[in-house]
């Protein structure tokens, strides 16, 4: 084959290979960046946290929970405080799941489970979010990004409203609430807002 030829041959290819690589890239949170990346999927996660927890009234104490990160994906979590009694369990499960229907997500399971219920939900971009109950009435939030590009990642920036317990063990809850570690449901359930 002519040398020629053969620049061209490669040349061709080369530009066939770029090219191909540019239009698989996906849209980013603003249509413009490219695909998301790690840290932008993960200050996402902050803020659904952040509205969810902004519409739990009354507050309940929180901290951080750890971070994980897969290949391409990672977890949020915070852990409440608060201790939250049997008899308020159901408020707070209700309340959660109203203000994520409201907010567009989709409820894709809930376990009705006496002793460690839990609600499920996805946003329309793909996110998992998500609340269950353990030990001690002691309510876990957690969001799963999907799978992004690959980057280094920040610790959250929202400061917890409680004990900061990150780098240590998180303790069982260890803070009463009028309202949610009552045993009596005397009280109307709150209401989303």
């Amino acid at each position: 084959m002519n040398v020629g030829v053969m620049r061209l041959v490669v040349l061709g290819a080369i530009c066939v290979v770029l090219t191909g690589c540019s239009a698989v890239a996906s849209p980013g949170l603003d249509g413009e960046s490219g695909r998301m990346n790690m840290q932008e999927a993960a200050s996402r996660a902050d803020l659904m946290l952040d509205d969810t927890f902004a519409a739990i009234k009354p507050e309940v104490v929180w901290t951080h929970g750890v971070t994980t990160a897969g290949s391409c994906d990672l977890s949020r979590r915070r852990t409440v405080m608060t201790e939250i009694s049997e008899q308020r369990r159901g408020a707070l499960l209700g309340l959660i799941d109203r203000f994520w229907r409201k907010s567009g997500y989709e409820i894709t399971a809930v376990n009705n489970s006496e002793e460690f219920p839990a609600v499920y939900a996805k946003s329309v971009d793909g996110f998992g979010i998500s609340l269950s109950i353990g030990g001690k009435g002691q309510a876990f939030f957690e969001v799963a990004t999907p799978c992004v590009e690959g980057s280094a990642v920040a610790e959250p920036t929202t400061k917890p409203n409680g004990p900061d317990y990150r780098g240590g063990p998180i303790p069982r809850p260890n803070v009463r609430s009028d309202f949610w570690s009552a045993e009596s449901s005397g009280q109307p359930s709150p209401s989303a807002p």
